[in-house]
């Protein structure tokens, strides 16, 4: 994947607010709606790439601890892959496990910190796909069926606008002509009209590849500045974004 250039080459620094490689790889488990303990290791380890691929291009700033996590992820692949014999396979650890327990470990915490109470989940190992973004906007939506909005969920919002606009996968644009400075502006002023938008409705039917990147670099700075809140309806998965 190409990196997007722009004439200041604008970075998303990222800081403490986003989630971290744990969150990432939470997000990647209830995506495939695959038990904890049953990882298919290669598969997730191809999508946690992906997803980083992706930052990398848009210009968010991947820390260590990213690569630490890839590098973990590699390694335990390479592992099961490795031959061994039957009375070897008996004795020998799942690689996985290198993985799992710190895992398990950290949605313990996890769920110990939030209100579970605002979740739908089948149990606390095992999750379920979420509606699809796309939905239309519910009547009966109210503001205790809100969740947070992790960054990677936002990221697979973005991706499907993207593809909307053009069914190439690689990002390869120069943005020349689009601030992120001034897009922040515009929404700001959206909000302030309309105190809350959808994800969706906040990118212009019209919109160019390059002015729906700039868009999403735009809500991240905000977020991260806390300038909006981004939510989520449990129901219909709706993304909304609030004035901060």
């Amino acid at each position: 994947m190409e990196q997007i250039q722009d004439q200041t080459m604008y970075r998303v620094h990222l800081g403490d607010v986003f989630d971290g490689p744990m969150d990432l790889l939470v997000h990647l488990v209830k995506k495939s709606e695959v038990d904890i303990y049953d990882i298919p290791i290669a598969v997730i380890t191809e999508q946690y790439l992906e997803y980083l691929r992706l930052m990398t291009a848009l210009n968010i700033d991947v820390a260590g601890e990213f690569l630490v996590m890839a590098a973990t992820l590699a390694h335990i692949k390479s592992r099961m892959l490795l031959p061994t014999d039957l009375e070897q396979e008996e004795e020998a650890e799942d690689p996985r496990l290198e993985i799992v327990r710190p895992l398990e470990e950290y949605l313990q915490l996890k769920y110990a910190a939030e209100d579970l109470t605002t979740r739908d989940r089948l149990d606390w190992d095992v999750f379920v796909r979420s509606a699809s973004n796309g939905s239309p906007e519910s009547a009966d939506e109210k503001p205790d069926d809100l969740i947070q909005v992790s960054l990677f969920e936002l990221i697979d919002a973005f991706e499907k606008i993207v593809k909307r606009v053009s069914p190439e996968h690689f990002l390869n644009i120069t943005v020349d002509t689009i601030s992120v400075k001034g897009r922040i502006s515009e929404i700001a002023d959206l909000l302030e009209s309309r105190g809350s938008v959808t994800f969706e409705e906040i990118f212009e039917e019209q919109a160019t590849k390059g002015q729906i990147i700039v868009t999403f670099l735009a809500i991240l700075e905000m977020a991260k500045a806390q300038i909006i809140r981004i939510m989520q309806h449990v129901s219909s998965g709706i993304i909304r974004i609030f004035n901060g």
